[in-house]
């Protein structure tokens, strides 16, 4: 639920959700400045919103520090529809205090320090009377890190829940699908993932979707295989990255099937251990060699995590294998943690019901959920 900022002129705030007013095409909501506790350098928004046909929401984040304060930088523009406005980053924003790598906003290494940010969300439609609604935006920040040589934390709360039954789907049965959607296998790591997620709280497309997209029937005449997974890469498609990795774009498909989902960073597999144990799984971004990974290593890629063994090591929903019955696996903890929290700082997509809890934050510590 949204509190406190200023709405603009067109947006009303009522419930702590965002919409336009009546006969309004266009308005803007501004966020009150968000101290991050820490000098960043990245920054990375989340948001949950519902986007009507011909509706569609522009999500811009400014930074102060040092005496100065950065332009709008646009994080994304987001819809469920993709007309009128396409689902997209937006690349060539990049000047003297950073710049934004498709979903995530960078400082630049000769830039001065920053500490706050305001975010700033535009409501849009056109020919509609419908109305974009935004429930919740924030975002997540990040001092950099030395990556690859991250020493493995012990195994914390032991064997809370060892396996949370996250259904298990594979991202190769579906190579060579849907090449405008970058043709699947590799390609569609995150969006399998995010599938087997909502599949997990029963959030996922209903039959009738799946009729009307990706339809019953391949162009071979076969059936598709867990077709949610092609309609997930349609809904995070970002037609500048011009693939389906789009961060953010996974968790807001999320909040578009009911849930909350955001972007964050944890800091070690013992607070990953916290979500577990209240039966919420996670997504988790990797990068590098890991052993018993089907490619061996990765530049990049999204898997779940699902549980813990009771010695601690990561069980895992890896879509990267050719046959769903290869999903479900196990890594070694210290190598996990090195390829992700080495690989992408520990970031992990956080997916849940709205009326669920979220684990307490570590005392002591800047609050990352």
């Amino acid at each position: 639920m949204l509190s406190g900022g200023t709405p603009g002129a067109g947006v009303s705030n009522a419930g702590g959700t965002l919409s336009l007013t009546s006969g309004a095409t266009d308005g803007t909501w501004l966020s009150p400045s968000q101290d991050a506790q820490f000098d960043f350098d990245e920054i990375v928004a989340s948001w949950n919103a519902t986007t009507p046909s011909n509706t569609w929401i522009t999500i811009e984040m400014a930074a102060t520090g040092s005496g100065r304060t950065t332009k709008w930088y646009t994080m994304g523009i987001w819809t469920s529809d993709p007309v009128p406005a396409r689902r997209t980053s937006v690349s060539g924003q990049g000047d003297a205090d950073g710049f934004v790598a498709t979903d995530t906003f960078i400082r630049a290494k000769k830039a001065a320090p920053l500490r706050t940010y305001q975010l700033r969300i535009g409501l849009h439609r056109s020919g509609s009377s419908a109305t974009p609604s935004v429930r919740f935006i924030g975002a997540m920040t990040s001092a950099a890190v030395d990556k690859y040589d991250i020493p493995s934390t012990p195994y914390g709360l032991g064997s809370v829940r060892d396996d949370l039954g996250v259904p298990t789907y594979s991202q190769e049965i579906h190579n060579g699908e849907f090449t405008e959607l970058d043709g699947g296998g590799e390609a569609w790591c995150s969006p399998t993932s995010t599938a087997m997620i909502l599949d997990y709280w029963h959030v996922g497309p209903t039959d009738a979707e799946l009729a009307i997209f990706p339809g019953p029937m391949k162009p071979d005449g076969t059936p598709y295989t867990d077709p949610q997974v092609d309609f997930a890469a349609r809904a995070v498609f970002d037609w500048r990255y011009d693939g389906a990795g789009n961060w953010p774009f996974n968790t807001a498909y999320a909040g578009s099937r009911g849930l909350e989902g955001f972007v964050t960073r944890l800091r070690s597999l013992n607070e990953a251990e916290r979500f577990i144990a209240m039966g919420i799984p996670l997504v988790a971004s990797i990068n590098g060699r890991l052993p018993g990974f089907f490619f061996g290593k990765t530049n990049g890629h999204l898997l779940t995590i699902v549980g813990f063994t009771a010695s601690g090591d990561v069980i895992s929903n890896d879509p990267a294998v050719p046959t769903e019955g290869e999903v479900h696996k196990t890594y070694n903890r210290a190598d996990f943690e090195d390829v992700w929290l080495g690989g992408s700082g520990g970031i992990v997509y956080v997916i849940h019901p709205i009326d669920g809890g979220l684990p307490a934050n570590i005392a002591g510590l800047p609050n990352n959920w």
